[in-house]
């Protein structure tokens, strides 16, 4: 036997070894998390922001229509999403939360086109029997495991990422939700985009009303403000960090209704 080709043959294997060890390593936030390089069975979300380039416009108002004509794009990429879950020793924070918000939203959209025309998505589920409401339908299969929109975000989202701004990013097809941002999500960029959303979301005078002694402020910081205590801020604080009008320390908070109207394109 060649000694110089079995030794050059071990060193290959040992350095695989290596390798594979320091993937494995977690963190546990989003901000200090760092992007592995690409990995086997890591999700392509190309396809998906192409749909929402194509179909979301800036406002994050949806064409439902021109999303049901390239619906077999959609299909394409949730068949990818469906028999490639995280690896949780090998995908990054960053990877891992991106692939969930991707999946959440495009799982979203068709759900949307499954049953349109509607006038809102909490429309869909008066028919289906011991459902109720959209967010209960098991329509979702990833992995061999059958899920619904809550279990996602509930389940999964919340429970294992320490990241609140993740309400400005799951859209649930209704005007009072954050906008569909028009790119999809990227381990690369998630930081930054997380930002933006969440700028987006307190400048939006459809869903924040911001002046110096009071706000009518997003529901969603009453439904889930226990997301956003581990800050140990104030709601003026937090939204001040984002607001280009800031509030005072005391200033009176309400809350704006919310509208479920679906987030279509007229």
């Amino acid at each position: 036997m060649n000694i110089g080709f079995l030794v050059f043959t071990l060193s290959l294997g040992l350095a695989s070894c290596t390798t594979v060890e320091t993937s494995a390593k977690e963190t546990t936030s989003v901000a200090e998390a760092s992007v592995a390089p690409s990995k086997i069975g890591l999700v392509d979300h190309a396809k998906w922001d192409a749909l929402l380039k194509k179909h979301v416009n800036d406002k994050g108002m949806v064409n439902y229509k021109g999303m049901i004509k390239d619906s077999l794009q959609l299909n394409a990429y949730l068949k990818q999403v469906e028999s490639n879950p995280p690896d949780k020793s090998t995908w990054s924070k960053p990877e891992q939360l991106a692939y969930w918000i991707n999946a959440y939203n495009a799982f979203t959209v068709r759900l949307i086109i499954r049953n349109y025309p509607v006038k809102s998505i909490k429309d869909i589920a008066g028919g289906i029997p011991f459902v109720n409401t959209p967010w209960d339908i098991k329509f979702i299969k990833i992995g061999g495991e059958t899920h619904d929109l809550n279990n996602i975000e509930h389940g999964i989202v919340r429970k294992e990422f320490n990241e609140p701004r993740i309400h400005f990013v799951l859209v649930c097809a209704a005007v009072s939700c954050p906008r569909l941002r028009n790119e999809a999500y990227n381990a690369k960029r998630l930081e930054e985009q997380l930002d933006d959303q969440a700028r987006v979301t307190f400048n939006d005078p459809s869903k924040n009303k911001v002046e110096k002694d009071k706000a009518q402020i997003t529901k969603l910081l009453d439904w889930y403000w226990g997301d956003f205590k581990g800050l140990k801020m104030t709601r003026q604080e937090y939204v001040n960090q984002y607001s280009l009008v800031k509030m005072n320390a005391n200033a009176e908070i309400t809350f704006m209704d919310y509208f479920w109207e679906l987030n279509e394109q007229k």
